[in-house]
């Protein structure tokens, strides 16, 4: 999963300002994840797993609303300014990025709370492995929406 989201920011890193800043927050969002997976419920020199899973929630969060609110809003824009078929790709994935959105918002909600942290802990490596397949394929379709819907427009917005 690293591997990929180096791979899209060599491909659209600069490309777009909002775009950047998603990747970046991709890649927190991606580190933020490793760390929690095989997090141990109490360990004292270390900081609370409730507190690493509440900032992997946070930036989650951040990274969904910033698709939703900001990404997709400016692909379709530009979709629709070149008329070019980008709409129905759009169209074809959008159901999925809010089925994979609603399952993310589903995590954050069990693990709001430190309570609800160690709570869930014996269920966290089981909920991590099932986001993590998510968020594979929301980047896989992310990923496509941007190489169709961006970076091909690139040269015809440079000019």
């Amino acid at each position: 999963m690293l591997e990929g989201c180096e791979s899209a920011q060599e491909r659209w890193g600069g490309v777009h300002t909002i775009i950047d800043k998603w990747l970046n927050e991709r890649q927190e969002l991606l580190v933020l994840y490793v760390a929690i997976q095989g997090l141990k419920p109490f360990s004292p020199r270390e900081t609370p797993v409730s507190v690493k899973i509440q900032a992997f929630c946070q930036v989650l969060m951040d990274y969904c609303s910033a698709g939703h609110f900001e990404v997709y809003e400016q692909l379709i824009k530009e979709a629709e300014e070149f008329d070019d078929g980008g709409i129905e790709l759009a169209k074809k994935h959008y159901p999925r990025l809010e089925f994979i959105t609603s399952e993310c918002v589903a995590f954050n909600d069990s693990y709001q709370t430190a309570e609800d942290c160690i709570e869930k802990m014996a269920d966290l490596s089981k909920d991590l492995s099932g986001l993590g397949e998510l968020l594979e394929e929301r980047f896989q379709i992310e990923d496509v929406l941007i190489e169709a819907l961006h970076t091909s427009h690139k040269e015809m917005i440079a000019s």
